[in-house]
């Protein structure tokens, strides 16, 4: 028979308070060894210590319950370990975003964006397209695995890109935080599937971080608005690699496309 303590020495063992091992125990998460059937008392076995030990330091790093369950039932410690790998790589990221806002915090109270500003008759053309209704929070994983589909898809039918991978955003996309997005490749009308129209556009570059992204739309969205030539429609990214044998030659550079009055 395992050595078990009552639930306020293995408090003490494990610097849990007995509020959390009641609640980890509502959950199923931490069960006791043993409950007296008459007085309620909730035994803990030593062995569970390095169960609670765990518990304890994936809560203080932010880790849900559900995984935590995971972590703690996993059948071995590859599988523990996997799941634990999963939320470290999620925080590095978090991370990595962090600091990002940061960085175009700092630039944005240093000094207010300059922006190049352009303007392009863009002609009707065809495309390889998927529409959907994309919340905003989702859009840069949607539009990954979405342009992966439309190039797998181009070029096992034979097809090839004729012009960069771009995208439509419509209003309620920025209204609403949730809307109708169209990600697109040009191709030979051969192999299109739709007509993009065309259009004229104030033109804007952004080379930035995404997380500075706002700073670009709303200094050429000054800029439209004071020039008096804003147009309906929705708003056209066009998506450029950044030029080889540089820093981030992996990176996405962005033309904003903002419509206007012709």
């Amino acid at each position: 028979m395992p050595i078990s303590v009552p639930i306020g020495e293995f408090s003490r063992l494990t610097h849990l308070t007995v509020k959390t091992l009641r609640h980890y125990h509502d959950l199923g998460l931490l069960v006791p060894y043993s409950i007296d059937d008459r007085s309620g008392y909730r035994r803990y076995a030593v062995d569970q210590v390095s169960d609670a030990l765990l518990i304890g330091r994936l809560r203080a790093l932010d880790m849900p319950l559900p995984e935590v369950r995971r972590a703690v039932a996993a059948a071995t410690s590859a599988e523990r370990d996997g799941v634990i790998a999963e939320h470290l790589d999620r925080m590095e990221r978090s991370l990595d975003r962090t600091r990002a806002i940061v960085g175009s915090l700092r630039d944005l109270l240093a000094a207010p964006a300059v922006l190049t500003v352009d303007y392009r008759s863009i002609p009707e053309l065809s495309a390889v397209a998927i529409t959907e209704r994309v919340e905003r929070a989702d859009i840069e994983a949607w539009c990954s695995t979405t342009f992966g589909t439309l190039y797998t898809g181009l070029f096992a039918a034979g097809g090839a890109p004729v012009g960069p991978g771009s995208a439509l955003y419509g209003e309620e996309f920025f209204t609403e935080a949730v809307g109708t997005v169209t990600a697109f490749v040009p191709v030979n009308p051969t192999f299109g599937t739709v007509t993009i129209p065309g259009g004229r556009y104030a033109v804007a570059l952004h080379a930035g971080p995404f997380t500075a992204f706002d700073q670009t739309y709303a200094a050429l969205g000054s800029h439209v608005a004071t020039h008096g030539s804003a147009a309906t429609g929705p708003i056209r990214e066009i998506y450029h690699r950044s030029p080889p044998d540089t820093d981030d030659e992996n990176q996405f550079r962005t033309e904003v496309c903002w419509p206007v009055a012709a």
